[in-house]
């Protein structure tokens, strides 16, 4: 079956930073279902692996974890799909990717696919559903209210992450969502996609609160570039508030955060799949929940950018883009071959 993958980790700009290749087609077994893959999405932990994960010698690394498809063979323990039944996941981190036209994955972090998104819209959502999802209500428990504060400040909210939950926190709690975002068409997304306050990050944070006149925020999550803005966090968020990060700052001394008892919470929407915890089957519920706001209309697709078809030359595009910093919503490529 045709694949993309890499033999040596490096930067983007290598020939062989990432090429197309065949490689056998696996046969499932246990909970694992087999996906015929239609669509993927590209997100920065391709990057980061591509990067930093060097395959043993002569084999190749296959990056990719956000995919839809559909189930064209399950393992003797799958209870929850069947052959023909269109899905959507992000996967697990300790095993190959979904660059590939075939793609095993545990039947317990797979989503029914929403009907109403074609495969392209639905590869854009799993893993930064399941990110957004989590820091929202799982790590920082917004439904609990800080006392005195009701907004939820989001830094990075036109990035894949940012773009979910600027969303949810809209859709699903009372709380006034300030987001931010520089660029003319990274703030006019992330308005569009329901803040009620845009921001502009490239400026002091606090400053920007005091100028349009927002009380401290009691919840902070911040999905890109924390240790360039951790001491405004400080300054600004709330005594008693909350701060999640998904990203990975050199150093990140959260010392200062002690004053105001802030609790710090940090999300890798993988670690329910790398140590098998006990409430793995949550990833499948959640992004069962996902289709069905989707379905109801309630929060929609981040596709941002169609690359064309699943092939080595077009990752490189997207690998790029998000490596540019410049990227706004999903980059999402459909199908296989030139």
């Amino acid at each position: 079956m045709r694949a993309v993958g890499y033999k040596a980790s490096g930067p983007i700009d290598r020939s062989d930073a990432l090429i197309d290749i065949e490689i056998p087609r696996p046969e499932p077994r246990g909970r694992d279902i087999l996906v015929e893959v239609k669509a993927i999405s590209v997100n920065p932990v391709d990057t980061k692996m591509r990067v930093r994960a060097q395959p043993p010698e002569g084999q190749h690394a296959i990056l990719g974890w956000d995919a839809a498809g559909i189930v064209a063979a399950v393992g003797p323990g799958v209870r929850r799909f069947k052959p023909g039944d269109a899905v959507f996941y992000a996967g697990d981190l300790t095993r190959p990717g979904a660059n590939a036209e075939f793609h095993l994955v545990d039947e317990r972090i797979v989503g029914r696919k929403p009907t109403s998104l074609g495969w392209a819209e639905a590869a854009a959502l799993p893993l930064t559903a399941i990110t957004a999802w989590e820091t929202l209500f799982d790590r920082l428990d917004v439904r609990r209210p800080v006392p005195g504060a009701s907004s939820i400040l989001i830094i990075g909210g036109a990035g894949g992450v940012g773009s979910i939950a600027v969303q949810l926190a809209r859709k699903l709690t009372d709380l006034t969502v300030i987001a931010t975002a520089s660029r003319p068409e990274t703030r006019a997304w992330v308005q569009d996609l329901g803040a009620d306050v845009v921001l502009d990050h490239s400026r002091p944070l606090a400053d920007e609160f005091a100028r349009a006149g927002l009380a401290a925020p009691g919840f902070v999550f911040s999905t890109t570039h924390t240790d360039k803005h951790l001491d405004e966090i400080v300054k600004l968020i709330a005594p008693q508030g909350r701060f999640a990060l998904i990203d990975d700052p050199e150093a990140l001394d959260i010392l200062a955060f002690k004053r105001k008892s802030v609790s710090v919470h940090w999300e890798l929407m993988f670690t329910r799949s790398m140590f098998s915890t006990d409430d793995i089957d949550q990833q499948g519920a959640l992004l069962d929940k996902v289709s069905n706001l989707v379905d109801a209309g309630t929060i929609r697709t981040t596709l941002a950018e169609h690359y064309g078809r699943i092939n080595a030359e077009n990752l490189k595009r997207a690998h790029a883009l998000l490596e540019s910093n410049r990227a706004r919503g999903k980059i999402v490529l459909e199908g296989f071959g030139a």
